[in-house]
């Protein structure tokens, strides 16, 4: 009878012996049976750290190389203003990562927007009666005075569903949806902004009972979205998930403000709103 002990070395050293010349990048290594790993996670992520390092400044170095290729065919004053503007760009991205600059930045934005959308509204009224006090019998005044609210409600569905369908509805159950985790595809892009914000000025100019709060929350969460994409391209402040829920819920606070010039009173409707 054999000696287990024997059989037992027999085996260890037949899974242990390695095949010369197979050892790969990943350092993992083969052996006559199954193959082992030479090299821990933590060092071939420190590796790869390494590399990638080496790789980002291997790129600024020709970037700013060919910079300065190109510098040589401009004149010193283009040149000085390009620099200039670069160094300023560079510190407003920087400091737009910071959250009570990105916030207020934020705030501006979409009252802006606000303020833009009811001064339209304004003029499309001023408009209407216009054109209500140029006709003289009472025919032409009903059909001047229904045409262009009939114009508007027709563009604004039609252009609504051609350019964006993600636009339409409130936006307050959508944002909802979006805080507690589900993405929804197309809902947060450049091109919804657009058609939510002319959709809702050419609704609210036709004079149909309807309100800007929960529009404005999906813009003002647009509008944060396409602002922290814009940090994140220099800085990555805002890759973290976490940050980014936070984000969205700050921008839907932001919205219920604008819509009703309380900042305060905003954020009181905002929190038991979300936190259903």
């Amino acid at each position: 009878m054999k000696n287990p002990q024997v059989n037992c070395d027999h085996m260890e050293l037949v899974q242990t012996s390695i095949i010369p010349g197979n050892e790969v990048q990943m350092g993992y290594q083969h052996t006559l049976m199954y193959g082992r790993y030479i090299r821990t996670l933590a060092e071939e992520a420190e590796e790869e750290a390494k590399r990638a390092k080496e790789i980002d400044k291997l790129r600024r170095k020709e970037e700013r190389q060919r910079a300065k290729e190109l510098r040589a065919y401009r004149g010193r004053c283009l040149s000085w203003l390009d620099n200039l503007f670069g160094w300023f760009w560079q510190l407003l991205i920087t400091k737009l990562g910071e959250d009570g600059i990105f916030l207020a930045v934020l705030g501006i934005l979409v009252a802006v927007i606000s303020f833009a959308q009811d001064y339209v509204v304004f003029q499309l009224n001023l408009a209407r009666i216009y054109l209500y006090d140029l006709a003289h019998d009472p025919t032409s005044k009903y059909f001047a005075w229904i045409s262009i609210p009939v114009l508007l409600v027709l563009f604004s569905s039609g252009f609504v569903h051609l350019v964006a369908p993600q636009a339409i509805g409130s936006g307050i159950p959508e944002m909802k949806t979006i805080l507690r985790g589900v993405i929804l595809k197309e809902y947060l892009s450049f091109r919804t902004f657009f058609a939510k914000c002319v959709g809702l000025t050419a609704t609210l100019g036709a004079g149909m009972p309807l309100g800007k709060e929960g529009p404005l929350v999906h813009i003002a969460s647009i509008v944060a979205t396409l602002m922290s994409k814009l940090v994140t391209s220099l800085d990555g402040i805002y890759e973290n998930e976490s940050r980014k829920t936070e984000m969205l819920a700050a921008a839907c606070a932001v919205g219920v403000s604008c819509c009703f010039g309380a900042p305060i009173g905003g954020m009181n409707v905002f929190l038991p709103m979300f936190s259903l």
